[in-house]
C-alpha cells in the first residue's frame, strides 16, 4: 500500500509454512493507521494465518513485522494482545454469563472488570446493561458476536483484527454489526482490519481493501477503486466471481 499515512501495521518480506505447506509467501504491505481495511480473497489465501501472524499467536518463519513502527519481537506477549485484539467468526465463550466472559481478559491477568465499565462495554456495542446477568447460551448469534467484540475492547486495543465476524448472521445482524465496527473506528480511532467474503461489505466498509491469493498479498489500494477496476488479472478475476 502506499504509505503517505502513518503506518499501524507494517510487513516487510514476511513468510510462513506450516511443515512443507507454504501458506505465506514473501509479503510486504502496510496497514494504515486509524482506517478500516478489508481483506478478500478465495478460502486459504493466507488472510486468516496473516492475522494470527500480526497478533503474535504464530511466528514467522521469514520477514519482519513491525506494530505501530515497533518490531513485534519488542512486545511482551500482553501487551501485544493489549494493542492488537482479534475477533473470530465463532468466538469461544465460557460457561456463564455474559459478565463472566466480559471480564474475562481481565481475570487471566488477575484484574477485576468494574461493572460500570461492563455496562458502558455493552452499550458500546447496542447491548442493554441488563445483558450482564445473561447466560451466554440464552445470546442469538447477532448478540453473541457483539459480545465478542466487546471482550476485545476490554484491553482497548489500537488494532482490532476481525475475521469472518458477520458471515452467519442474517443481513440485519449484519448491518448492526457494520454499524458498531464503524463507529468504533470513528469515535476512537481504532485501526480495523476485516476479512470478508462480502464484496459489497468491503466496498462499503472498508477504506482501504487488499486482495489476498495463494498466499501472496497481490493488490491493495482505495476499496472505491480497488473493487471497482483492480490493476491485476487475478484480482479482476475474483471480484468478476470467476475466481473462488
Amino acid at each position: 500500500m502506499s504509505t503517505t499515512t502513518e503506518p499501524a501495521i507494517e510487513l516487510k518480506n514476511v513468510s510462513y509454512s506450516n511443515g512443507n505447506t507454504a501458506i505465506l509467501k514473501n509479503i510486504s504491505g502496510t496497514f494504515h493507521k486509524g482506517k478500516i481495511t478489508t481483506l478478500i480473497g478465495p478460502s486459504g489465501a493466507g488472510k486468516t494465518t496473516l492475522f494470527k501472524l500480526c497478533n503474535g499467536l504464530i511466528s514467522p518463519n521469514a520477514g519482519d513485522i513491525f506494530i505501530a513502527n515497533k518490531h513485534i519481537n519488542q512486545f511482551e506477549p500482553v501487551e501485544l494482545r493489549r494493542t492488537v485484539g482479534i475477533a473470530l467468526q465463532d468466538a469461544a465463550m465460557i460457561q456463564g454469563t455474559v459478565f463472566d466472559n466480559l471480564s474475562l481478559p481481565l481475570r487471566l491477568r488477575e484484574q477485576q472488570l468494574d461493572k460500570v465499565v461492563a455496562s458502558e462495554l455493552l452499550e458500546m456495542v447496542a447491548l442493554e446493561k441488563e445483558f450482564l446477568h445473561k447466560q451466554v447460551n440464552d445470546l442469538s448469534g447477532g448478540q453473541r458476536q457483539k459480545l465478542s467484540i466487546a471482550r476485545t475492547l476490554v484491553n482497548q486495543p489500537d488494532i482490532l483484527l476481525l475475521d469472518e465476524i458477520t458471515s452467519s448472521l442474517d443481513r440485519v445482524s449484519q448491518r448492526e454489526i457494520e454499524k458498531l465496527i464503524k463507529r468504533i473506528n470513528d469515535t476512537y480511532g481504532t485501526t480495523i482490519l476485516w476479512i470478508t467474503h462480502n464484496l459489497e461489505q468491503a466496498r462499503s466498509i472498508g477504506d482501504y481493501t487488499a486482495f489476498m491469493m495463494a498466499g501472496e498479498l497481490v493488490e491493495t489500494g482505495r476499496s472505491e477503486v480497488m473493487l471497482e477496476n483492480p490493476t491485476t488479472d487475478r484480482a479482476k478475476q475474483f471480484i468478476k466471481g470467476e475466481l473462488e
